[in-house]
């Protein structure tokens, strides 16, 4: 059983979703973000996703991309990124960890070489926003070979006939796109929510994630009760560009005033 399949299980186990926070690698600096990995699961996050900087990130809003600017302007690779996942599993053996990006820095650095190395580094799971269901064969019999999760992404606009074709190969867990649209812009309604995800559990036994749009502990809350589990993204970076200086460097106490934005939205998901 994978990581990610563990930890759903055990959640499940415990009457409750799971929270997935998010960090953008290198932004605005390698000390800076690996402190955010390091704090997150003591600050209660159950899976963390870490974003891949990429010059083209057509799904991100102007928030994630401006924080992928930043990772891309402090020197990120594709390798540093993989290696801040094998200097956290140093100390944290339990926390699933996906890797969410696009598919062209992947090709460059080869995608079975890129898959062999993100498995020994200690990842669980890749989420890769513009790798249609058509070209997964790039991409998926590698990751299967390393028993990395392959999480598809499934939008408002998916219909019923599509999604088993889209869902086709999929494990670990089901990334709902809660509006259509780019990242950070907007949000879902409960009710928009509640009439979506029943419609995906008839075609996936899989546990489902919602994001694109949970910003707060209330929004949280409701997304992890309805689903499965709770992605928030934006609303953590937008807290950590707050508090960068005129230089872009991190303020003091700019790392922990994000972990405490996790405490608040870890609290509502327990709840």
């Amino acid at each position: 059983m994978s990581r990610i399949a563990a930890r759903f299980a055990d959640l499940k186990r415990q009457g409750r979703g799971a929270l997935i926070p998010f960090v953008e690698a290198w932004d605005p600096d390698h000390a800076t973000s690996m402190a955010l990995l390091r704090g997150m699961p003591e600050a209660g996050a159950d899976l963390i996703e870490i974003g891949m900087p990429f010059t083209d990130p057509m799904a991100d809003g102007p928030i994630i991309q401006a924080a992928g600017k930043r990772g891309l302007a402090a020197g990120v690779k594709v390798a540093d990124v993989l290696t801040m996942v094998r200097d956290f599993r140093v100390a944290d053996e339990a926390t699933p960890i996906v890797l969410m990006g696009y598919l062209n820095p992947i090709l460059s650095y080869g995608p079975e070489r890129f898959c062999v190395d993100a498995a020994a580094a200690g990842v669980d799971g890749l989420i890769i926003v513009d790798l249609p269901t058509e070209e997964a064969d790039v991409l998926l019999p590698y990751s299967n070979a390393n028993g990395l999760d392959f999480i598809r992404l499934i939008a408002p606009t998916t219909d019923d006939k599509r999604l088993p074709h889209v869902l086709s190969g999929s494990s670990g867990f089901v990334y709902y796109v809660a509006i259509t649209g780019i990242t950070g812009t907007r949000s879902a309604t409960a009710e928009h929510l509640e009439a979506a995800i029943p419609r995906l559990r008839k075609a996936t036994n899989l546990p489902i994630a919602i994001g694109f749009g949970v910003r707060s502990p209330e929004q949280a809350g409701t997304a992890s009760r309805i689903a499965d589990a709770a992605v928030v993204a934006s609303a953590l970076i937008d807290t950590l560009s707050a508090n960068l200086d005129a230089d872009g460097k991190a303020r003091p106490g700019a790392v922990e005033k994000v972990l405490d934005q996790v405490r608040a939205l870890a609290a509502a998901v327990r709840r």
